[in-house]
């Protein structure tokens, strides 16, 4: 057994109702480490260019890494991937929450669906025993009430992962959902999971996992606990979230508003983390083991009747089914957060598809006609709750919307095209490229589309350089609007960083340094490991989604940003201030380079052979 690891890859073929278990060698799991980097590693072995995403063929992975299931704050996530049904490239999500945890607990570093079953079912995992079991009486319910059944039948203690009726009839940006309130939001990995008749994984587990040096780990864990528990940022985590971060958006410009118009909102003050705090706040949760707690769990009463039991909505969730849509309504917004958690629908893609149609509407693009008599202007509250169920369930012109709104705007036509706000067919995050720069060239440059969470935000970079830039030979503080080369070196390095704790698999709101990563894996493995390794890892995943991508068509030609961001705003602290067209093109050509990508974007066979997969080219 490979230290930190189960060591078992479950297989689960839903078209031949069979499973099968595989133990790769322990150079497997050095190479590829686990979350990203395993899904990278089985789309490109086995799901071909050809594939349907919505199809049999496509391949579901749940993935853990090393560091999953340890007992310290940040290790409490696991990814999800598949080939997106939104983008038709990788698609690749994080969560948190218990149930990857408990999927290690059970036995498993990995799960690959494969198939199609004939009628919904679910899997029961228990201490490395699996069942495929019937689950006709699930489907059409609300995340709750199947988590509450699958409890009652297998045990309080158990953990479930699932879709919600989104994912049942196959939503674009259907999402998956850990816990009922963690969600593995991008993608559409929930809509792939649908596709499968797959409603739920339950998990049950009490086996342990071998740590290579368990008195090393356990004092770096009491160490770090403290660490944690004293640490400003992490403390300002638990009081007031991500939502936090509304208010200080709002005041540079960088809050996306009515469908990225504009970057400042004037309802902000009763949206923000301050006030979500002060009025509709319950408690703070989180995920295993951690001491940070910083997710909001908040109560509202008639006519929302929104429960705890959903969770909060987050900074991403304010802004795009706020200040997007221009709602400053937060008990609203909690209600259209709980809705996604009830039907399984990724926040992000939900609210920008929702703001696209608003403005779609203002312009007299669309109209009650199309929409059913809704009024989708602006500042709509109930036209936008209205609008998260029809999407949910593909009613009306719900049914338009759920398909993304890159395909939505082919549909409509019109020009609408123009307004809609996505990168390779997925919406843009809560994030303003024309106050973070080189965030931008991130989104461009995108495996998934759009992803603010494998990016850097130039906001961080402007005053001081942690020590963990330090390490990698990053030293000079740049403005948020610059794209030198500088910057973008700043951007390569950072992201890889992020793609390091995407396989690991390790929180990002955890204020780990490099060097507690490298020595937390180090005692949990055994491996004589460095940050040089880890960030060649990283830089072996990202060129295997691109290697993926360019097999699927989407190559230097869809690396763009909406037009959009080239257009400065009018007021505000920003005013005048955009990026080029010319400016982006450089910069990106300029990451290309410093990857080892050719003119075109395409992996050189030096740099395939430099990070160990030749083999891709043959895959």
């Amino acid at each position: 057994m490979v230290n930190g690891y189960a060591g078992k890859i479950l297989r689960a073929n839903l078209s031949t109702n069979s499973t099968s278990i595989e133990e790769p060698k322990e150079d497997f799991y050095r190479r590829y480490l686990g979350g990203t980097g395993f899904i990278s590693y089985f789309l490109l072995k086995e799901v071909k260019e050809d594939v349907d995403p919505l199809g049999p063929d496509n391949k579901l992975i749940f993935a853990n890494g090393p560091l999953t299931g340890v007992p310290i704050s940040g290790t409490g996530r696991n990814s999800v991937g598949a080939k997106s049904p939104l983008t038709g490239g990788q698609g690749n999500a994080e969560v948190g929450g218990f149930w990857g945890a408990e999927l290690k607990f059970a036995g498993f570093d990995a799960i690959i669906v494969e198939g199609k079953a004939t009628a919904p079912v679910y899997l029961w995992i228990e201490d490395g025993k699996v069942e495929i079991k019937d689950a006709r009486h699930l489907w059409g319910k609300t995340t709750k009430d199947v988590q509450d059944a699958l409890k009652k039948e297998h045990g309080n203690g158990t953990r479930v992962c699932q879709i919600g009726p989104a994912g049942e009839n196959m939503t674009r940006f259907a999402c998956i959902v850990n816990d009922i309130n963690h969600a593995a939001g991008r993608c559409g990995l929930g809509a792939v999971m649908g596709s499968k008749n797959l409603r739920a994984i339950a998990v049950r587990g009490h086996q342990k996992f071998p740590l290579a040096n368990q008195a090393t780990a356990t004092t770096m864990m009491r160490r770090l606990i403290g660490e944690v528990k004293n640490n400003r940022g992490a403390q300002g985590m638990h009081t007031g979230g991500t939502a936090a971060m509304a208010m200080a958006l709002s005041t540079t410009s960088g809050l996306p508003t009515r469908n990225f118009q504009q970057g400042q909102f004037e309802g902000v003050e009763k949206i923000t983390g301050a006030t979500l705090n002060k009025t509709i706040l319950k408690g703070r949760g989180g995920c295993f083991a951690c001491t940070v707690r910083c997710k909001p769990e908040v109560a509202v009463g008639e006519p929302y009747n929104v429960i705890p039991e959903y969770g909060g909505p987050e900074y991403e969730t304010i802004a795009s089914l706020g200040s997007l849509c221009a709602i400053d309504n937060l008990p609203a917004i909690a209600k259209g957060n709980a809705l996604c958690s009830a039907y399984g629908l990724d926040t992000i893609s939900t609210g920008v598809s929702i703001a696209f149609a608003m403005e779609c509407f203002e312009r007299g693009i669309i109209t009650e006609k199309d929409t059913g008599g809704i009024k989708l202007n602006f500042g709509n509250a109930g036209a936008m709750l209205q609008m998260v169920e029809m999407i949910a369930y593909r009613k009306g012109f719900g049914d338009i919307l759920a398909e993304g709104v890159a395909r939505a705007a082919k549909k409509i036509g019109k020009g609408s095209e123009a307004y809609a706000m996505h990168v390779k067919g997925q919406e843009i995050p809560m994030h303003e490229p024309r106050l973070k720069a080189a965030l931008g060239i991130g989104y461009a440059i995108s495996h998934t589309g759009a992803d603010h969470c494998h990016n850097i935000h130039d906001t961080a970079y402007t005053m001081r350089i942690g020590s963990g830039m330090k390490a990698m030979g990053i030293f000079d503080p740049l403005p948020a609007g610059d794209l030198s080369p500088a910057k973008i070196r700043i951007l390569v390095y950072g992201s890889l960083w992020q793609h390091i704790l995407d396989s690991l698999v390790f929180c990002i709101f955890v204020p780990l340094s490099s060097d507690d990563i490298v020595e937390l894996m180090r005692s949990v493995t055994g491996w004589n490991t460095n940050l040089f390794e880890l960030m060649k890892c990283a830089e072996r995943y990202v060129t295997m989604a691109r290697v993926y991508n360019i097999r699927n068509g989407m190559g230097k030609t869809e690396d763009v940003l909406p037009k959009r961001f080239f257009t400065a705003f009018t007021s505000g602290p920003l005013q005048g201030v955009a990026p080029t067209e010319a400016q982006v093109n450089e910069s990106i050509e300029t990451y290309y380079g410093m990857f080892g990508w050719d003119e075109n974007g395409v992996p050189t066979p030096a740099k395939l052979a430099e990070l160990g997969i030749e083999w891709v080219t043959k895959a």
